[in-house]
């Protein structure tokens, strides 16, 4: 599943893409995928609304229309938003240069294509999702949909401190808390793993009993890996690919993720893989205490 370095690369690659354009309509081929309103009234409500503004909050997208809506999309599992040109037609932009998979003849569309938006430049945008997961929301007030997630783990506001009251009493194991997103918003998996191994941090510790100076080494390290992964557009593992094309390059700087049984980079143990909360998670034993 994309989580915030991901879904922040959407974010940053759409806004050129889509800034400033128009719903001319919208299909919606599977109506499971529009959470709300009604699947049936979604293609009148989106059309004519002008994409006005790119942010992100979470493991969500967010477009803000001219409308004064909110176009909110979460990839989940296999989700993609991808720009199609019209065919025999070569589409400009004054963005950086687009790999030719991210802009794709209108003849592309296959059975995984669940909602179709035209756009007034003759272009598509497609929401493509192989496990239905995704799901896509108008709404007039974006907190109805992002309002119970927790800080942004990136933002000027976000202190060690804050961090530490979130935590605070709480005997479940540090990673699972991770990945709880009203603790902490867009962390996942990959990012949690991660941010212990740079914190030196066992993921099976009571997050209550993290002391001050473990607090802001994993405040740290979140920091840290999150603008890591931002930087090399993601991980590209299964799915997940940029919308631009190619490939993000995050895998490439993993420590422990997906390592099990590797020696590790700092000491040389080999790492570990348990499954915490129904997850897999990737440790030092040596390092990680």
């Amino acid at each position: 599943m994309p989580e915030l370095p991901e879904v922040e690369t959407y974010v940053r690659a759409l806004k050129p893409l889509l800034d400033g354009k128009t719903i001319l309509e919208a299909e919606v081929r599977w109506p499971r995928t529009i959470a709300a309103p009604d699947a049936s009234l979604f293609p009148d409500l989106v059309r004519g609304r002008r994409f006005a503004s790119f942010h992100r909050r979470g493991k969500y997208m967010l477009f803000g229309l001219d409308s004064s809506e909110w176009l909110i999309v979460h990839l989940r599992m296999t989700g993609e938003l991808r720009i199609h040109k019209p065919a025999g037609q070569q589409v400009e932009h004054d963005s950086a240069p687009v790999d030719s998979a991210a802009l794709l003849p209108a003849s592309t569309s296959d059975k995984h294509t669940h909602v179709i938006f035209q756009l007034d430049t003759g272009e598509e945008l497609r929401f493509r999702d192989t496990r239905k997961f995704g799901r896509i929301w108008l709404v007039t007030d974006k907190e109805t949909v992002v309002g119970k997630l927790g800080p942004e783990p990136l933002d000027a506001e976000f202190l060690p401190q804050h961090l530490e009251e979130r935590l605070a009493r709480r005997t479940a194991n540090i990673k699972s808390l991770l990945l709880n997103q009203s603790i902490i918003a867009g962390v996942g998996n990959i990012y949690a793993d991660e941010a212990l191994f740079r914190a030196r941090i066992d993921p099976r510790r009571a997050a209550g009993r993290l002391n001050a100076g473990e607090i802001v080494r994993l405040h740290q390290g979140l920091r840290d890996v999150l603008q890591a992964g931002i930087e090399a557009q993601g991980s590209s593992l299964q799915n997940y690919a940029p919308p631009t094309g190619g490939k993000g390059g995050f895998q490439e700087q993993f420590q422990v993720f997906r390592r099990g049984g590797e020696p590790c980079f700092r000491c040389n143990a080999p790492i570990s893989r348990i499954v915490l909360g129904q997850r897999s998670t990737h440790f030092c034993p040596k390092c990680q205490k």
